[in-house]
């Protein structure tokens, strides 16, 4: 009984630090993701930026 115990004692222990570690892995795997998302919209919006001057640079030229 006390073997069974120590054993289960060991497996919840284990199982904590497992969830310990895949609770770290997710916020670090969130802080990437607002990381990209924000990279994102920095790069939509210098697209339209380019698009924007492209356009000018167009109708410009453009008899």
């Amino acid at each position: 009984m006390d073997n069974e115990l120590a054993m289960l004692e060991e497996r919840v222990e284990a199982l904590v630090a497992h969830a310990a570690a895949l609770r770290a892995a997710n916020e670090r795997i969130e802080r990437d993701l607002v990381a990209a998302q924000e990279r994102n919209r920095e790069l939509a919006a210098r697209l339209v930026q380019a698009g924007s001057r492209l356009d000018a640079l167009i109708a410009r030229v453009a008899p």
